[in-house]
């Protein structure tokens, strides 16, 4: 029996907005790394002042693309600059669907002239997949799922990240002294505990740091050795609750909903991805409902990641994320929401809250926009809720509404009185991260 579709689990459940309808989901958790070490709130604080030791290795899709035609393949695909992308550097990845909204992006290292890895969530890695083949391209591939997928062997490769404002001093002990210095996003190999690795400048806390990647055999002699370095710092290892609220200062929403849901021009496309993959499993919830889909796509332009785009060629999208940028009304904006009313919304205190739900906001009761990823960050104090919204409310100190509840989805109104609580917020930037915001700017190679 062929394992169902993408498009056999639309037509079952009768629109895309009803397969993928799933109030009161838990978000999804990061396999194998403990959920605490210190204590969520104490790992936070690490990379804000002093450094912290991500461990990367067990919750990301990895995909070889190697091959004469992996250039030209990558290039036809996606809104980047391939003539200035160097061996050793990485970029950001952006394809776009034939309307110029994004299918989710990922992280691009190019290891060789026909040799790059693509990591993050999969739906980026299915999308080249699915066009290398149709395509005739002279490229191969080569998956490692992540761990809550591969659950008969270690993972290829790890990664570790060492973030926060003594990472370069941690950084320079385990060496034996400073890196050479490189660009950020860029690469380099080193050797540490007589292990080869790949050192490639990072910041994804909003700090200075690198993140280190090699074989996942050398994996504790690596980690053993940042720890033993780390010491005299501090060093905190990040659980997975901590983890994955770092993005949320930094400004990066993880997880977009991929365009490919009702053009029928990818109907093949749907049917091509199993029912049970992140397309066809990716919840949506909160108090955010549209029987529309496509009202949760998101353009490029909207998240900010115009720096990154080039139409120096011609790539699946292109005249429509072209014309679209003309036609942005959107902004992802940070909201602080207020401590007063998230203690009376969640009973008080302080607990640890994670939601990729797409809750309301308001402003001046109207709609207003919607949330992406929202989390407590100890150190503030409060919870912050990385979201888009109107231009017309995107002012840093505008006040808006956050409309926290389950819609229950198709048969009660988009808009019907609920009875949910509002909670109170405050416009901010994105990123929220003032190094983020100022730093990652000005290093960030274009495109």
């Amino acid at each position: 029996m062929a394992t169902p579709s993408v498009q056999d689990g639309i037509d079952q459940a009768g629109s895309a907005i009803n397969l993928l309808w799933k109030p009161g989901v838990s978000p999804w958790s990061v396999p194998v790394v403990a959920p605490e070490y210190a204590g969520w709130s104490a790992e936070q604080e690490a990379w804000r002042s002093g450094v912290a030791l991500f461990d990367l290795s067990y919750h990301m899709f990895d995909t070889r693309i190697e091959g004469p035609d992996a250039t030209r393949l990558l290039s036809d695909v996606s809104a980047n600059n391939y003539e200035k992308f160097a061996v050793d550097q990485a970029k950001q990845f952006i394809p776009v669907a034939n309307d110029g909204n994004i299918i989710v992006d990922g992280i691009l290292l190019r290891e060789a002239e026909d040799a790059y890895t693509l990591s993050g969530v999969p739906a980026a890695q299915n999308w080249v997949k699915y066009w290398g083949a149709e395509g005739g391209y002279d490229v191969a591939f080569d998956t490692d799922p992540d761990s809550s997928v591969r659950k008969d062997r270690d993972p290829e490769l790890f990664r570790y990240q060492v973030q926060g404002p003594l990472a370069m001093e941690v950084v320079a002990r385990a060496f034996g002294g400073p890196l050479p210095e490189i660009k950020f996003f860029h690469s380099q190999p080193v050797v540490l505990a007589g292990k080869h690795i790949r050192a490639l400048r990072h910041g994804m806390a909003g700090q200075a740091g690198y993140e280190f990647i090699g074989r996942y055999e050398d994996h504790q002699a690596v980690k053993d050795a940042l720890l033993a370095a780390g010491a005299p710092s501090g060093i905190e290892q990040v659980g997975g609750l901590a983890y994955f609220t770092n993005g949320i200062e930094s400004g990066w929403i993880p997880t977009p909903t991929p365009a490919i849901y009702t053009d029928p021009a990818l109907e093949d496309y749907r049917r091509s991805l199993s029912l049970f993959s992140y397309e066809g499993q990716k919840p949506l919830n909160g108090s955010f409902f549209s029987e529309d889909i496509e009202d949760y796509y998101l353009s490029p332009w909207e998240l900010g990641y115009g720096r990154s785009v080039s139409f120096d060629h011609d790539f699946i999208g292109r005249d429509a994320l072209l014309a679209a940028k003309s036609e942005v009304h959107r902004s992802r904006v940070t909201l602080v929401l207020n401590r007063d009313d998230v203690d009376r919304v969640f009973g008080g205190g302080l607990d640890f809250r994670l939601s990729y739900g797409r809750y309301r906001i308001e402003a001046k009761g109207e709609l207003a926009g919607m949330t992406f990823w929202t989390a407590t960050i100890g150190p503030l104090g409060t919870i912050l809720a990385l979201s888009v919204i109107e231009d017309a409310f995107a002012e840093p100190g505008s006040e808006v509404e956050v409309v926290w509840g389950e819609h229950p989805g198709a048969g009660t109104a988009a808009d019907a009185d609920l009875g949910f609580p509002r909670i109170r917020a405050t416009v901010q930037p994105s990123p929220f991260d003032s190094f983020a915001r100022t730093q990652y700017r000005a290093n960030t190679a274009v495109a």
